[in-house]
């Protein structure tokens, strides 16, 4: 027997989990989000992959929309309101964050946008830069291509609009002409 058989058999001898339903169905989706917050996406895809039906799945989830446990409104709300707060991102990256934990994008982007409706962006670029390289004097880190480039690319990773981040760097660079090149090569 060859690795690859046994590979393959071990990889089906691994049990199924056992299929829940009513109360059983109920008490796993509690304990998921006792866990931490899903979306209404997210739940609804755990719980079709351990959930005799689809009805069945559907049935747990109006019963904790019902209770309260389930609010995507609420948990966007909060979620964005923690990124800005906490971590300074930007609107795009929270908005991709949102969306990928299966948050209707119209709801996604109408909670992000009055979450950061009073949130001025070119100072959380400047906050973000504050904390990010606090140790590194940014004034020699801009001063290099590569490192203007690598700083441009964190600050559009953490979701900046282009326009701002040209906006703060041009403020904070010595040389214009190396954010000129940097903006010609994100251009081409």
């Amino acid at each position: 027997m060859g690795v690859l058989d046994s590979l393959t058999e071990f990889m089906g001898s691994q049990r199924k989990p056992r299929l829940l339903e009513g109360e059983a169905l109920l008490e796993y989706a509690l304990r998921a989000l006792a866990a931490r917050a899903h979306t209404v996406g997210e739940l609804r895809e755990k719980l079709q992959r351990r959930a005799v039906s689809q009805a069945e799945a559907e049935k747990a989830l109006r019963r904790l929309r019902q209770l309260g446990y389930l609010n995507d409104r609420q948990l966007a709300e909060s979620y964005a309101q923690a990124r800005l707060e906490n971590e300074g991102l930007g609107k795009i990256r929270v908005l991709h964050e949102l969306c990928r934990r299966r948050l209707a994008p119209e709801l996604a982007e109408q909670v992000v946008e009055q979450v950061y409706a009073k949130a001025e962006e070119t100072r959380l670029i400047e906050e973000f830069l504050r904390r990010k390289y606090r140790k590194v004097c940014l004034q020699d880190l801009l001063a290099d291509p590569k490192g203007l480039a690598s700083t441009y690319r964190r600050l559009r990773s953490a979701g900046f609009t282009a326009a701002a981040v040209m906006a703060v760097l041009r403020r904070l660079i010595k040389d214009p002409e190396l954010l000129d090149r940097l903006g010609a090569e994100e251009e081409a």
